[in-house]
């Protein structure tokens, strides 16, 4: 019904940048979230920022001030800048979509900030 790609990820220095992508197709409904998650190696999934239809954004404490989440309701795409990376922000992030009472997710990118 719906259908979320990401793309984006790749190896980074720490302090370097990505922006990651999230294509959305299928059944969208007028009224959603959609957002970001992430999960490192032997921890659980967290959620990184979301952003509404309504505009209304969050973010994790832990990228504050670092990323940025923005979507472009003409492409259905989000994004997610990232800035000032750091080794703890490695782990494979996922696109999220809820709407009503179902969630969706993409396949995942990963995201490794190495020297």
């Amino acid at each position: 019904q719906v259908q979320l790609v990401e793309s984006g990820g790749g190896l980074v220095q720490p302090g370097g940048s990505l922006r990651l992508s999230c294509a959305a197709s299928g059944s969208i409904l007028r009224i959603h979230v959609m957002g970001w998650y992430r999960q490192a190696p032997g921890k659980q999934r967290e959620l990184v920022a979301t952003i509404s239809s309504d505009g209304r954004i969050n973010y994790a404490d832990s990228v504050k001030g670092r990323f940025t989440v923005s979507r472009d309701s003409v492409k259905k795409t989000v994004y997610l800048q990232m800035n000032s990376l750091k080794p703890e922000d490695t782990a494979v992030y996922y696109c999220n979509l809820q709407q009503a009472i179902l969630a969706y997710w993409g396949q995942g990118t990963q995201v490794t900030v190495s020297s």
